[in-house]
């Protein structure tokens, strides 16, 4: 096939995207396949032409655009498969005060929050107190994220937060290890267990620098325990609507896993959380990729026997 590898973007995740797509691009060719790299930061205004002659577009996009709807809803126009998520399902997710409002009625448990639209005033302090994290709204990566104990840390995690989102949410700080889970083709992967090795929780460095967390896979944790992240993580790929696939993250707290976010387009590196997981189960990374085409494509039908 003839496939538009669409990666980059403007997003403070631009070299974690174009890092992914290198490893994609090289898979994709073993394959078989003809690829063709488009990054939205140069070429947006080309993305509607260039997917007409393509058979199939793969994204590797973080952050807006692509994590937010609009490269899939101009694909959709242009009547091009791609894997993963539509537009309205890809908006909720990335938006973590939309997506924790339908886990909540979902019945899942999600960490309380506050969403901050404006920066507040000296005075305020979140309602359920500190520690407490605050994040962009819609971002990933850990970007803008901090962890603040006392109120003298306040200004400083405001300032990172609002220099990469319009909206900010606090949340307050579970105790107890992480985890995350990818949904894959209406199955659930292996859970992995995050160890982050120098900092108190997994951060942009414990993301991507090598050995700078342990992630272990699958998760030795109880039987019983890893059944109810799955199953979490189906019911929070349902309740946003997402197809193919997805990674959610999550707490352990006592009461059972909290979640924390999923994401549409989780990283894609051949050491990513994904495929890690994904070669537990089984599936090598070109073979994880070619899963992924497969399941658009069939979505694709799906949505066109809709119309």
């Amino acid at each position: 096939m003839n496939i538009l590898l669409i990666a980059g973007g403007w997003s403070s995740e631009r070299e974690v995207s174009l890092s992914g797509a290198r490893q994609i691009h090289a898979a994709l060719e073993t394959l078989g396949h003809r690829v063709t790299l488009l990054d939205p930061l140069a070429d947006f205004d080309s993305i509607v032409e260039a997917s007409r002659r393509a058979d199939f577009a793969f994204l590797n996009l973080h952050g807006a655009p692509g994590e937010d709807g609009i490269v899939q809803a101009l694909l959709d126009a242009s009547g091009c498969p791609y894997q993963g998520s539509g537009a309205r399902a890809s908006l909720l997710a990335l938006d973590k005060a939309a997506s924790k409002q339908l886990f909540r009625q979902g019945g899942l448990l999600t960490p309380d929050w506050e969403l901050l639209t404006a920066p507040p005033g000296p005075d305020w302090r979140p309602g359920f107190g500190l520690p407490a994290f605050f994040k962009p709204n819609a971002g990933g990566s850990s970007v803008g994220m901090s962890l603040v104990r006392e109120a003298a840390e306040l200004p400083a995690a405001l300032d990172a937060a609002f220099a990469q989102s319009r909206a900010v949410l606090a949340e307050p700080a579970l105790d107890g290890p992480e985890v995350t889970c990818a949904v894959l083709g209406g199955e659930a992967l292996p859970p992995i267990l995050i160890k982050p090795k120098a900092c108190i929780f997994f951060d942009y460095q414990s993301k991507y620098v090598q050995d700078a967390a342990e992630e272990i896979c699958p998760a030795p944790l109880p039987g019983d325990t890893l059944e109810a992240i799955r199953r979490a993580a189906l019911a929070a790929h349902g309740l946003l609507g997402l197809a193919g696939y997805s990674r959610s993250d999550f707490i352990l707290t006592p009461q059972g896993p909290s979640i924390l976010e999923t994401n549409t387009l989780p990283g894609m590196t051949s050491t990513s959380l994904l495929p890690r997981a994904a070669r537990v189960h089984g599936l090598e990374f070109p073979d994880l990729l070619a899963r992924l085409i497969e399941l658009g494509l069939a979505e694709k039908s799906r949505r066109s026997g809709l119309d």
